[in-house]
């Protein structure tokens, strides 16, 4: 698992990279539920710039943090998509339940 993540002013943004897949979401899961419980942010971003593949597993990690996100009354938001990850997302409505931007500042 790589990933970095910093917090200003209440916004958690966590950058995710390689692959996200049956062996890594777990952990991964694992680590943003942790963060977004430590800092209990206002909006959290997942930054996928650097993610080039996701499978159902890719879903689970961010049907996870909105989750955890709506238990805290925050907000979740996606950035940096590349075009596979966004397919899939596409695919299983995940587009629907979860505000999707170009680029976050």
């Amino acid at each position: 698992m790589n990933l970095t993540s910093f917090l200003q002013e209440k916004q958690l943004t966590i950058a995710l990279r390689g692959e996200i897949d049956h062996h890594s979401a777990k952990d991964i899961m694992r680590v943003v539920g942790n963060k977004i419980e430590l800092y209990l942010p206002r909006v959290c971003v997942l930054d996928f710039r650097d993610v080039p593949f996701v499978d159902s597993s890719g879903m689970a990690v961010v049907i996870n943090a909105l989750r955890s996100m709506t238990q805290i009354e925050g907000k979740l938001l996606l950035t940096g998509i590349s075009p596979q990850p966004m397919r899939v997302f596409r695919a299983s409505g995940l587009d629907k339940l979860v505000e999707i931007r170009e680029a976050v500042s």
